[in-house]
């Protein structure tokens, strides 16, 4: 956005804020000129996500549980929704904090935006489609969902978020817009989060096996972070209520993902195959002709583009 002309929004609040999408998310709104307050309780985000935000003159951080009733300094026109654990080794580890997080912490924020006429966006995902029976998954399909299963505190945690969500906009008239984002990768992922693209990357980096689930053919769909950043911004400036899915369409199987890492990472590692988690998705890859159609979004940086700039980031940055 110009510098000469006024942003779209005054003070947005990004809950989650110090987590890996959330950063960005804060990133991208303080270029174009937005006031940003992040809140967050470093549960699963990390300080140095945003410790080059520190010292710009928009940027504010609270740190506190979103789960409790926070108020903010300035009075926001946008609230984004992203805090909760999003990692199968962190919604395990914090299965109470994941359901508070979708539940109560969605229940807060929102009241937040209403409080203040504000648009909400919730941080969705395509976890609500479970294990699903329809391929690839659009927005009308309702999901294959285990609700006592390990992953449900995440999966139903984020359905509920939604029921809350549109039920706030229909009782009360909140502006309220629902993303549903699919397997984001980039920089600022934490190596040993659990989840592929960094697991897979350190462990090539390190000539350690990677660690492949199951036989390697589940697949899965690699959206760019920055692609999902805009696409989160482009559904707050259009006024939709969503749902809509934020993805790349483009779908590999998990074996094929190690391999090209190993390719890309020059590394000597090899491939082994461990036990696939219960009730992983066996397919996933979304349909995005309602935010091509709607939002004129689409990902635009090629998976071997952004997988470069993820590995030269973990060669840099390291992992924990």
């Amino acid at each position: 956005m110009s510098s000469s002309h006024a942003p779209r929004w005054k003070h947005a609040v990004v809950t989650g804020g110090a987590g890996f999408v959330g950063s960005h998310l804060c990133s991208a709104l303080l270029a174009a000129g937005t006031a940003v307050t992040c809140v967050d309780d470093f549960s699963t985000g990390r300080p140095e996500n945003i410790s080059e935000l520190a010292g710009h003159p928009g940027f504010t951080l609270l740190e506190t549980n979103v789960s409790r009733p926070f108020t903010v300094d300035e009075d926001p026109d946008l609230v984004l929704h992203l805090a909760s654990p999003a990692s199968p080794a962190d919604y395990l580890r914090l299965p109470l904090h994941t359901l508070e997080a979708g539940s109560l912490g969605t229940r807060n924020a929102l009241e937040l935006a209403h409080r203040n006429e504000a648009r909400f966006v919730l941080a969705s995902t395509s976890e609500v489609y479970g294990d699903p029976r329809e391929h690839p998954q659009n927005e009308r399909y309702w999901g294959h969902v285990n609700p006592v299963g390990p992953r449900s505190v995440y999966d139903e945690a984020k359905r509920f978020g939604e029921a809350l969500s549109t039920a706030h906009a229909s009782a009360l008239g909140t502006d309220v817009c629902i993303v549903r984002l699919f397997n984001t990768y980039g920089p600022r992922m934490r190596g040993y989060d659990g989840r592929a693209v960094p697991t897979f990357i350190r462990q090539a980096l390190a000539g350690a096996p990677l660690t492949v689930t199951g036989d390697g053919l589940q697949t899965r769909s690699l959206c760019y972070v920055d692609d999902t950043v805009a696409g989160i911004l482009a559904a707050a400036d259009h006024g939709m209520r969503g749902p809509v899915n934020l993805g790349n369409p483009d779908e590999l199987t998990m074996l094929e993902l190690a391999r090209w890492i190993v390719e890309l990472t020059g590394s000597r590692s090899e491939i082994t195959f461990v036990e696939r988690p219960t009730d992983d998705p066996t397919v996933r890859c979304p349909d995005i002709t309602l935010a091509r159609d709607k939002l004129q979004w689409e990902p635009r940086v090629a998976a071997e583009d952004g997988l470069r700039r993820t590995i030269a980031w973990f060669r840099a940055e390291g992992d924990d």
